[in-house]
């Protein structure tokens, strides 16, 4: 091993609205914030999501390549049509194909069915 992952980074215009947007989705809180970059963890001393401020930040033109997706989360959900509804009311936007929405930066994510190998997600919705 060379090193271990400490954050995966997002650009974006508003760092915390876009933190928010996946605290909520993942049931995870902010733990810790600036002006310009926040991070969403399971505590201070983990890794997670960190959103930084990007002001010219171009969003990804899905499923069009012009703008290529940057990158993308595939988030594992006990029910899509639940959890659909209830990230379009968190602010995302629906994109072309089966569970595929934008977080409201614009970035693509995916809202998968649970795998059977996996626990149920038990998701607070609402």
């Amino acid at each position: 091993m060379i090193g271990r992952l400490h954050h995966a980074i997002l650009d974006c215009p508003d760092p915390l609205a876009l933190a928010r947007f996946y605290s909520e989705l993942l049931g995870l809180p902010i733990t810790y914030r600036d002006d310009d970059f926040v991070v969403v963890s399971t505590s201070d001393r983990a890794s997670g999501l960190a959103f930084q401020r990007a002001p010219d930040h171009r969003p990804p033109t899905w499923p069009d390549p012009a703008v290529p997706q940057q990158i993308h989360f595939d988030v594992m959900v006990d029910d899509r049509a639940t959890a659909g509804a209830a990230v379009l009311a968190l602010g995302a936007t629906k994109l072309a194909g089966e569970g595929v929405y934008a977080d409201p930066a614009g970035h693509p994510f995916c809202l998968i069915p649970l795998p059977g190998w996996a626990d149920p997600v038990g998701a607070r919705i609402g």
